[in-house]
């Protein structure tokens, strides 16, 4: 029998609770959680280690999980699931607020999550807590020998230290099969060049670097060239913004399983069904993908989670 590709991701998994002029909501989510879950509606049998809690927040989210068709590989937390208190400045764009589980995540690997990386065809690490010596430590000793994806997604109000972010992070990139970096990633990490921190990360080794910056669309570098493309215009309105990275994401780690591509029509097209899957995502709230065939199939519209 042909290998089923698989991945795994590596990262958060929390309750956001939203605030708004309609009030108050919770939807499982986290950066790793949502590329974890598109990856598995994306065709991919995917698990997620991450760190959740033995409370009633945790049972939400193993739940959610299963439906999705997502192993999970639970870290104990012993402050309880994480949770993010999200609210929206006058420009739409959400800020967040994270308990104390969030700001001390932890990551443990035993096992069952070491089977997990040695078998996958692609591990994923998206907002690790790459300021934190020891758990870039113990994530560099898990990944020995695998094919990396990597988002470092910081989060203001997770970041204690932002040198030693950068550090952690930079020690993942040589080697990775891609890194994706986003405008405000460069903002909150580097100068703000996100051109420069492309240019920076391929230097350092990776083997491809996706950059995304909102209304102006992503680049994707790799041996193969410098290919780009716009957001893509899907009918309806945008909805939520909120998950349109890690739908990206979520895209381009299913493209690299299936087929990795080489030449430079493969990686355009590959680019292009990410943005395609983004702009869908787009159409409805929270962070779960969708792709524009499922928007046709009725999901437009639909709460994500």
């Amino acid at each position: 029998m042909p290998h089923a590709s698989s991945v795994v991701v590596i990262g958060d998994a929390l309750i956001d609770e939203i605030h708004d002029a309609g009030g108050v909501r919770e939807l499982v989510g986290g950066a790793a959680l949502n590329v974890a879950v598109g990856l598995r509606r994306l065709g991919i049998p995917t698990t997620l280690i991450a760190m959740v809690g033995d409370d009633e927040p945790g049972a939400h989210i193993r739940e959610y999980l299963a439906d999705h068709g997502v192993i999970l590989v639970s870290s104990p937390s012993p402050l309880g699931s994480s949770r993010a208190i999200v609210r929206r400045n006058r420009d739409g764009e959400p800020t967040y607020v994270f308990n104390d589980a969030a700001q001390q995540r932890s990551i443990r690997y035993g096992e069952e999550a070491l089977q997990a990386i040695g078998t996958a065809d692609l591990a994923v690490i998206s907002c690790f807590p790459f300021d934190r010596v020891a758990e870039v430590d113990a994530l560099v000793d898990a990944l020995a020998g695998a094919q990396v994806a990597i988002d470092p997604n910081p989060r203001a109000g997770m970041l204690a230290d932002r040198a030693e972010f950068v550090r952690g992070f930079e020690r993942i990139v040589a080697g990775a099969a891609v890194v994706k970096v986003g405008a405000d990633d460069a903002a909150l990490l580097y100068d703000g060049d996100l051109d420069a921190l492309r240019a920076r990360l391929r230097g350092l080794g990776a083997g491809a670097v996706l950059a995304t910056a909102g209304r102006e669309g992503a680049v994707l570098e790799a041996d193969a060239g410098i290919f780009t493309a716009p957001i893509s215009a899907l009918p309806g309105p945008v909805v939520d913004t909120v998950g349109a990275g890690d739908a990206t994401l979520a895209a381009v780690a299913a493209g690299m399983v299936a087929a990795r591509p080489e030449h430079a029509v493969e990686w355009q097209r590959l680019l292009q069904r990410a943005m395609d899957v983004a702009a869908a995502t787009c159409r409805a709230e929270g962070g779960l993908l969708r792709t524009p065939e499922s928007l046709d199939g009725g999901e437009r519209g639909i709460g994500g989670s």
